[in-house]
């Protein structure tokens, strides 16, 4: 799943980064078995990476790195999203495609079941190298228990909220329970109105990857699979429990008007010019670079007057987030497999994601490091790496690509939120739309 703007709130990194280096894992970049190629004199390597994801330097700092250990040199070629799926698709059908390439999370799937990515389940914890990748990011890369992706970096949603209107309503610290979150907006509700254009939280019923967090809090999925046979999971009793008390709560916080739109501004309002940048809203549940976007479309809400926490669960625990973010796949038909893999294992080495990675503003790829990341982020920062570490991902179907983009799944939440239909009743229509799209019928 990509993000829909560059992240704009640089301040997730660099301080943090330097507090990292005396953490634990593994701190070697490169492998020297036999599957991870260090003999690359006179070659070079092809990598593929997006713009607007990792920048110069720290591509640098993995070609430096990878360069001093092999002797092979890099070539760097940097794609733009527009039509990205086809040119990734026919580049990994020809001869020579590039060696690695970066793929959206929740792609991966898709170029796995056409054979165009390297099946890399043997090196599995060569590349770990002792920590725990975030869930949001192994899940899709594990396509019918295979590894065909190795995780590049993250990004996640928390809440943002207004100190100092939750002030004036005599909250003072933020929640850390559902109960007390739902009992904080009540206090905002009643100091604050509840007129049409004004809601406590602001909630689109559109925003789908909001409205999954629910979903999984309960214990629901949305589909569960067995080899390429899959089942739609959102009938169970545990997904109607989730998707009930989503609906209780946008309907409880947010605005009428918002249950049939989204957050993005292509012809719904904008979350955060729109909404919260207008006091029409104390709280949202934003990615990091949305408090750039709102102190920039409102001068007047500084970051000192914003305050972030992890979205807590009925579960007694944080809600489970669903990652933006990026993994690297390894063309199958690669003639330099084993340097691509040695290129993989140091982009994801604990010193490329601590002194790059975190630094330049991003997630990094394991709960050891976004713990450590975590524990010397400044108030505002935290939370992301607290709530990265209890992540989810769609299904790890090739067809999955199909429902994020047909619409579908926005539908099945707006339909929950507005009453258009009941949750079962919308789950059922969107159940029987996953079998039918995710078993290729």
């Amino acid at each position: 799943m990509r993000k829909t703007r560059i992240m704009a709130f640089a301040a997730l990194g660099v301080a943090t980064a330097l507090a990292l280096t005396a953490c634990g894992g593994s701190n070697s970049a490169g492998g020297s078995d036999s599957s991870f190629s260090t003999s690359g004199k006179g070659k070079t390597l092809v990598v593929w990476n997006m713009t607007g994801d990792l920048t110069d330097a720290t591509m640098k700092a993995i070609n430096d790195e990878f360069t001093k250990e092999t002797g092979a040199k890099v070539k760097v070629e940097t794609q733009q999203w527009d039509n990205i799926a086809t040119k990734v698709t026919t580049a990994l059908a020809t001869s020579t495609p590039p060696d690695v390439i970066e793929l959206g999370n929740t792609d991966v799937p898709s170029f796995a079941a056409s054979g165009g990515l390297l099946d890399l389940t043997a090196d599995k914890s060569k590349l770990q190298q002792g920590g725990t990748w975030l869930a949001g990011l192994e899940g899709p890369a594990t396509v019918d228990g295979k590894l065909y992706g190795v995780p590049a970096f993250a990004a996640t949603r928390v809440v943002i909220y207004n100190k100092q209107m939750w002030n004036e309503a005599g909250v003072t610290a933020a929640p850390t329970t559902y109960a007390d979150l739902t009992a904080d907006l009540d206090k905002v509700k009643a100091k604050f109105g509840t007129t049409s254009d004004f809601s406590p939280f602001y909630l689109p019923g559109k925003y789908w990857y909001a409205g999954l967090q629910w979903v999984w809090d309960a214990g629901g999925d949305v589909a569960t699979g067995s080899g390429t046979s899959w089942k739609g999971g959102l009938e169970s009793p545990q997904s109607i429990t989730g998707l009930t008390a989503f609906k209780n709560f946008q309907n409880t916080y947010s605005t009428k008007a918002s249950a049939t739109v989204d957050t993005d501004g292509t012809g719904n309002p904008d979350q955060d010019k729109d909404i919260f940048a207008q006091n029409k809203t104390s709280a949202i549940l934003g990615n990091s670079w949305e408090i750039g976007a709102i102190t920039q479309d409102n001068p007047k809400i500084t970051a000192s007057d914003l305050g972030t926490f992890p979205f807590p669960g009925v579960s007694g625990k944080n809600q489970p987030v669903m990652l933006a973010g990026s993994d690297w796949g390894i063309a199958a038909k690669s003639k330099n497999a084993g340097l691509a893999k040695t290129w993989v294992k140091i982009a994801a080495s604990t010193s490329i994601q601590q002194n790059q990675i975190v630094g330049q503003g991003w997630i990094p790829v394991t709960t050891q490091l976004a713990s450590a990341a975590a524990s010397s982020a400044s108030d505002i920062n935290k939370a992301f790496f607290t709530a990265a570490q209890n992540s989810k991902s769609t299904p790890a179907a090739a067809k999955w690509s199909t429902i994020e983009g047909d619409g579908a799944v926005q539908q099945f939440f707006s339909d929950i939120a507005s009453g258009a239909k009941t949750p079962a009743q919308s789950a059922k229509t969107f159940d029987d739309h996953l079998n039918s799209v995710l078993n290729g019928q």
